[in-house]
C-alpha cells in the first residue's frame, strides 16, 4: 500500500490529445501500449541490444535466434510456470531456472536430467517439465 492508494485500488492518471474515444478504450490502448514496451525491454535483455557479428546475414541468424528465444520465453509461463513465478523477467529465469547445474545422463536407450539437489529452484524446475509432459500430443 502507498498513501496513493485509495480502498487498496492504486490512483492513475495519463494525459492524452485524444477526443471522441471513450475512456475504457483510451485506458485499453494506454495498457496495451505498456504491454509492447514490456516485450521490447525482454527482447533487450534477451540479446538484441546488440549485434555482436560482423556480416549482416549473420546478424541476421543471431535475430532469429533472438525471435526464438523471445517466444520460448512467451510460451513457458504460460504452459510450464505457476504463481508469481509466471511474471519474472528474462533476466530472473536466467539466473534461477535457465542456469541450473544439471547432467544430462543416458542410459538403458533413456535420456534422464539430474538437476543439482542443491539448487534452490530444482522443485520449480522438476514441477515445470512436469507440466510439460502432461500437456497433449499437438498432432
Amino acid at each position: 500500500m502507498r498513501i496513493t492508494d485509495a480502498d487498496v485500488m492504486r490512483i492513475t492518471c495519463f494525459a492524452t490529445n485524444t477526443t471522441g474515444i471513450p475512456i475504457p478504450a483510451l485506458e485499453l490502448r494506454h495498457r496495451q501500449r505498456a504491454r509492447a514496451e514490456d516485450r521490447i525491454r525482454a527482447a533487450r535483455d534477451t540479446g538484441l541490444r546488440n549485434l555482436p557479428l560482423h556480416d549482416a546475414a549473420q546478424n541476421r541468424v543471431w535475430l532469429e535466434t533472438v525471435q526464438f528465444t523471445l517466444e520460448l520465453l512467451a510460451w513457458m509461463p504460460m504452459l510450464a510456470l505457476d504463481g508469481p513465478v509466471r511474471r519474472w523477467e528474462p533476466k530472473r529465469l536466467r539466473l534461477r531456472l535457465f542456469s541450473a547445474a544439471a547432467q544430462l545422463v543416458i542410459t538403458g536407450r533413456r535420456c534422464w536430467l539430474r538437476l543439482a539437489r542443491h539448487w534452490p529452484w530444482t522443485q520449480l524446475i522438476t514441477a515445470a517439465l512436469e507440466r510439460l509432459q502432461a500437456l497433449p500430443s499437438p498432432g
